[in-house]
């Protein structure tokens, strides 16, 4: 039984904006020099921060502690955890002149260019061995979590039950520890993640490999996650200092998802033609409409 449960440590940067209305006048100085630059804060000495400022040592030491550090030390370590996440989630983005700057154009462009690169790392990519464990599993699992990777578990799920495969999708963390517990030779996960780095679902994974499961992952390459996969499909994410729309990986991975779909049926040959056939033939009985409208809505 676990006795106690560490508390996540804050983020420094919403505690100083909390703090803000709180401050006396010359702590606030401090304050807007911090949020301004935190990568520099972070470096700079406690009488660099107090000059920059415009106040006294002992205004900075009174800051840090008004903020819930207990020295200049924990303050100026945590906002270089802080700055850490990246400063284009601090700054706005500078406007580049040469790009169409509407919605519809940064998000059409950016998502052409990650599937630009993600297409010559899916070209060298062999497929065969992830293709053709799934195409002889017992039971398939698709892991995913997060955003896109949860939507996509389940878009890999309702593609490969077209062919009659056994397949079920998790999300849930403890979920995914559970079903690895029950893992056998010849059962495949599928592990969605574009880091590669969630530490439940690594856990998970190699709970399943232990009981004798394959790991495909669709992942970073070098990542923990891609490390410990028997086939790594690679998806690579290029974002853009512009945060407000969001990530073109999902679109890597729906590539590498498709292809990876396609060449399960081209294996599975003509039992999944007819599964199709099937599919087609009682979906146009119940809703009607040309012979060209897609196996689902």
């Amino acid at each position: 039984m676990i006795s106690s449960i560490e508390q996540p440590a804050f983020d420094i940067v919403a505690r100083i904006t909390e703090c803000a209305p709180e401050l006396r006048d010359a702590e606030r100085k401090v304050a807007a020099l911090i949020l301004g630059d935190l990568a520099q804060a972070a470096h700079a000495s406690i009488g660099a921060l107090a000059a920059q400022a415009d106040v006294s040592v002992a205004t900075v030491t009174r800051f840090a502690k008004a903020v819930g550090c207990r020295d200049v030390r924990e303050l100026k370590l945590r906002l270089a955890q802080a700055a850490a996440v990246g400063q284009r989630f601090l700054t706005p983005a500078e406007a580049d002149s040469e790009r169409d700057a509407t919605p519809v154009a940064r998000v059409y462009e950016d998502v052409q260019i990650a599937l630009e690169h993600n297409h010559r790392l899916l070209r060298q990519t062999p497929f065969d061995g992830p293709a053709t464990a799934l195409a002889a599993a017992n039971m398939i699992y698709v892991y995913g979590q997060g955003g896109g990777s949860t939507a996509l578990a389940d878009e890999l799920r309702f593609r490969l039950v077209r062919f009659g495969r056994p397949v079920a999708s998790y999300q849930d963390a403890l979920l995914q520890r559970m079903v690895a517990s029950t893992a056998a030779p010849g059962c495949v996960v599928v592990a969605l993640s574009v880091s590669g780095r969630v530490p439940e679902q690594i856990e998970s994974c190699a709970l399943a490999k232990r009981y004798g499961a394959t790991l495909v992952a669709i992942t970073a390459p070098a990542s923990p996650l891609a490390q410990l996969a028997d086939h790594l499909i690679p998806v690579v994410a290029f974002e853009t200092d512009f945060i407000f729309k969001p990530s073109t990986s999902r679109y890597a991975m729906l590539m590498a998802l498709d292809v990876l779909v396609t060449e399960v049926a081209l294996r599975l040959g003509d039992d999944c033609r007819e599964l199709l056939r099937r599919m087609k033939h009682a979906l146009d009985l119940h809703r009607g409409g040309g012979d060209r409208q897609p196996l689902g809505d």
